[in-house]
């Protein structure tokens, strides 16, 4: 009974994990290749099976959603180098 009620020793501190490489941490580089990927698909999908609409539209939409996710993180990216109140914050978003 008595060893129930013993408090559990306080763990010790963890060590903060080291910093991620900068070429691991910048998100471009997956940004610019998913946004690729679309973009071949839907040429793919052009050049092979035009007859298969959705498909066409899938990719299609796949390749614009990433040029515009894009352009917005380079917009959030700029506005947080600046150092404005309302841009995001966290990683890859300041160098």
């Amino acid at each position: 009974m008595a060893e129930q009620d013993a408090s559990p020793l306080p763990a010790a501190p963890l060590p903060a994990p080291p910093p991620l490489p900068a070429r691991l941490a910048d998100p471009v580089p997956a940004i610019v290749a998913g946004t690729g990927l679309w973009f071949v698909g839907f040429l793919v999908v052009l050049l092979f099976w035009r007859s298969e609409t959705t498909l066409l539209w899938t990719c299609l939409s796949g390749s614009l959603l990433g040029v515009i996710g894009y352009g917005v993180f380079t917009w959030q990216r700029s506005a947080a180098r600046r150092g404005r109140r309302t841009a995001q914050q966290g990683q890859g978003l300041t160098d």
